[in-house]
């Protein structure tokens, strides 16, 4: 009914073949790998390239889908998350074109999805933001249509740092803001990838969308949050978001978890919940990372059988 499996950007220094016999060894179902280009990393768990779309070819498909079938693993999605309503119009373009490399690559690899942001001028309104978001998306949006590839959009405001206020640099955020998004572009292979734990930290119900946007979910990140409420009484919520909350592992902060799988079943919604792992108290090691993937695999089992 719902496959188990996680994002492979946590797993940066292991290779495609080390990260899907990691999934299989541990009883996952799926991965969604990322697909960076090469070179430096702008962020945290950004940059990761278990995938480089510049290098399939025919034999890259092979070996790709071999791995996969030998360890009776799938790949849930492509992931690269830049900001394509980028204000450096340069920038912009290289990030579109890389998306629109991502989807062709799915599209040869007979992948679904493609997980991305939608991204956003920081500095901009949310009206001006849609605006830009009406002259960018619809070629990108075409393109996955021709290959048959589906994009979700994941809901991370990507508010944190000095850097990406006031605004952050994505604009799907809301459920307001997605249905207009979805009015602009009434295309059936647009949709979300929708993660409950950032509608947690602002401040809104994370179990409710699922009901109201049912039709878009066309992938699920599992990532919870901690919200430390003796903070944001000192700060406000204008304050940077991660002055008054932590990602965190599934099952160690505040997302109802129960009430999202019972939404999530309730819905019918079958496919792929890949568990993200941000949680800081995690990174120590090795093995601090593996323990992290394979405890929330543990939490998250009561509700998948």
């Amino acid at each position: 009914m719902l496959d188990l499996g996680f994002v492979s950007a946590i797993l940066a220094e292991k290779s495609f073949k080390e990260v899907i016999e990691f999934a299989s060894a541990n009883q996952f179902k799926c991965v969604e790998i990322m697909c960076w280009p090469k070179g430096k990393a702008e962020r945290r768990y950004a940059g990761v390239t278990h995938i480089n779309v510049d290098e399939i070819d025919d034999a890259k498909v092979i070996e790709i889908k071999s791995i996969l079938e030998k360890n009776k693993v799938y790949i849930s999605g492509l992931g690269y998350y830049p900001n394509p309503l980028d204000d450096d119009k340069n920038q912009s373009v290289v990030y579109i074109e890389h998306i629109k490399k991502v989807i062709v690559a799915a599209a040869k690899l007979g992948i679904p999805v493609v997980n991305t942001f939608v991204g956003r001028d920081s500095e901009k309104s949310v009206e001006d933001n849609l605006e830009k978001f009406a002259e960018v998306w619809p070629g990108i949006i075409k393109v996955a249509e021709e290959n048959k590839v589906k994009i979700g959009i994941e809901n991370c405001p990507m508010l944190f740092t000095r850097d990406e206020w006031p605004g952050g640099k994505n604009l799907a955020t809301t459920p307001a803001i997605w249905k207009k998004m979805f009015e602009i572009i009434p295309s059936p292979a647009f949709g979300l990838n929708y993660d409950p734990s950032h509608l947690v930290w602002q401040q809104m119900d994370e179990v409710k969308p699922i009901y109201d946007f049912s039709e878009k979910l066309f992938h699920i990140h599992l990532k919870d949050v901690k919200m430390y409420r003796d903070k944001l009484n000192e700060v406000g919520i204008m304050a940077y978001p991660l002055d008054y909350h932590s990602p965190k592992i599934p099952g160690l902060g505040d997302v109802n978890w129960r009430g999202f799988f019972s939404a999530l079943t309730s819905v019918k919604y079958r496919g792929p919940v890949c568990i993200e792992v941000e949680d800081k108290a995690f990174e120590g090691s090795e093995e601090d990372v593996k323990a992290a993937i394979l405890t929330s695999r543990n939490y998250l089992k009561q509700f998948l059988g």
